[in-house]
């Protein structure tokens, strides 16, 4: 037997040394498309204001974390209690798996809500990735939360890197076998030529991975099959990259129109150009709708409706008075923009048998006490066309905490006559604004602050323009101890 001395073996491991070297230096890129990320959905269910939690998914099939956060409110909302929480694959897949069919139950559990505000957790069971619901169901109402539960993905240039090295790996080690085994001098050289081209393919696939275009995002821009969340690259997009949606419209039933009593509102969400059902609602603002209602005397409403079926939501509300109730709806489809649907006939209620008291007319900015705590409005250069900072102080400590991902919301009606009731005014108002005043992210931070973090405030700052001139209604609103504060004023804006 021939033996070949480093001569033979230079070409060989100066490739290996350069392959590990370059595979050593490449980006971080395996995973290809994002894994996932967790999803903050709020919802009124019954009497409950409740935070819903759903972890990222890093594995399938894998744990699935569910947290529930109860806040302080009614009675009933914030004593103690049970939820269901179920879980059932929506997706359709064109090939068998052998897992149980879309729309059957496969995961659940039990949550048992303590009697004060706190987060309760649960872990669940997904078996595959694609479209998801979450059915929350506390024995008399349950809602539907739509999710997706992401695969592990790679670019085009990341698979064709992958195989090139793989290939690359294997023809090192079938060159330096020929290379201690072979008595032909020149056979060592085929296998290293191959591995040279497999290391060049891999170099270039590597090095176009970082600019491929990312795919269209299941459950954002395109619709969450199976297919498209495993294979997100193959998906079908519209040739113009246009994935707007055309507007919604919104009609409102109520199972009860007397005053004093509670009702069942419940929102049939329809497309503006077909007139089918809205099944492409997505999560914005830390929900799927949500619900501002003005009361005849001006109180306010900010509710976050489940959903019940394709394009039906439902929310429980008190009818505190007789009146006109206006109502109006925040959604974002998918692949389109957020809209502000308001309600064309509003809400009318008759005198039930127990009278209500009017809300009272609230002042302007200046001081004012709400459950024993003492908070200041003030409003800066208050003209119509140009910017208006609203300053809201809570209390002297920094203990507000996030609500719906955000420090403070400022909801915006008028200009309203001063003649007429709030809710009929509200229902023609040619201005309805919803403000946000956001929470600072420290530097490197990543993700954001729930509401178990109370270290914002005590101010809270909104920049609002209004564009005409006029008496408008705003209502401030902050989360202080697991509990809503909603802070009503009349805010006379002059002339430019």
């Amino acid at each position: 037997m021939r033996t070949y001395g480093p001569r033979a073996l230079r070409v060989p491991v100066i490739v290996a040394v350069l392959m590990i070297l370059v595979v050593g230096q490449r980006p971080a890129l395996a995973d290809g498309a994002p894994t996932g990320q967790d999803l903050h959905v709020a919802q009124t269910l019954g009497t409950r204001e409740l935070s819903v939690v759903l972890r990222r998914v890093d594995e399938v099939p894998g744990p699935l974390r569910v947290e529930v956060l109860t806040h302080a409110g009614t009675a009933a909302g914030s004593g103690p209690g049970k939820l269901v929480l179920r879980l059932v694959p929506t997706g359709v897949s064109g090939t068998e798996d052998g897992l149980p069919a879309a729309g059957s139950v496969v995961g659940e559990g039990e949550l048992v809500l303590g009697s004060t505000p706190a987060s309760y957790g649960a872990t669940l069971r997904v078996d595959r990735p694609g479209p998801w619901e979450l059915t929350v169901d506390d024995g008399h109402d349950s809602g539907r939360i739509p999710f997706v539960v992401p695969a592990p993905v790679r670019s085009p240039p990341d698979t064709v890197a992958y195989a090139a090295f793989s290939a690359a790996g294997g023809l090192l080690l079938l060159a330096l076998g020929t290379a201690v085994w072979s008595r032909r001098r020149w056979l060592p050289l085929v296998p290293a030529c191959g591995m040279v081209a497999a290391l060049a393919t891999g170099v270039t696939g590597a090095a176009l991975s970082p600019l491929t275009p990312q795919p269209p995002l299941p459950g954002l821009q395109v619709d969450a099959t199976v297919d498209n969340v495993t294979a997100p690259y193959t998906a079908a997009r519209p040739p113009n990259a246009d994935y707007s949606r055309p507007p919604v419209n919104v009609l409102v039933r109520a199972s009860e129109t007397i005053s004093g009593r509670r009702t069942d509102l419940d929102l049939l969400l329809t497309d503006g150009s077909t007139g089918r059902p809205v099944e492409d609602l997505v999560v914005h603002d830390d929900a799927l709708v949500h619900l501002l209602v003005v009361s005849p005397s001006g109180r306010l409403w900010h509710l976050h409706p489940v959903m019940t079926g394709p394009g039906h939501h439902r929310v429980g509300l008190d009818l505190a008075e007789p009146g006109h109730y206006a109502l109006s709806a925040e959604v974002a489809r998918r692949g389109g923009g957020v809209q502000l649907v308001r309600s064309a006939t509003g809400l009318d209620v008759g005198e039930g048998a127990t009278p209500v008291a009017a809300a009272p007319t609230p002042g302007g900015p200046g001081p004012r006490e709400i459950d024993g705590v003492r908070i200041d409005l003030a409003a800066t250069g208050p003209s119509a066309g140009e910017a208006t900072t609203i300053t809201l102080k809570v209390g002297e400590r920094a203990d507000l905490q996030p609500w719906l991902g955000m420090v403070g919301h400022l909801i915006v009606v008028g200009p309203l006559p001063y003649s007429t009731e709030v809710g009929t005014a509200a229902q023609t108002a040619p201005v309805w604004g919803h403000a946000h005043a956001m929470a600072p992210v420290p530097r490197g931070a990543t993700g954001r602050p729930d509401e178990t973090v109370a270290t914002f405030g005590p101010e809270v700052r909104f920049t609002h323009t209004f564009p005409e001139p006029g008496r408008y209604r705003l209502w401030a609103q902050v989360e202080r101890g697991y509990a809503l504060v909603t802070v009503p004023a009349v805010l006379d804006v002059g002339a430019a």
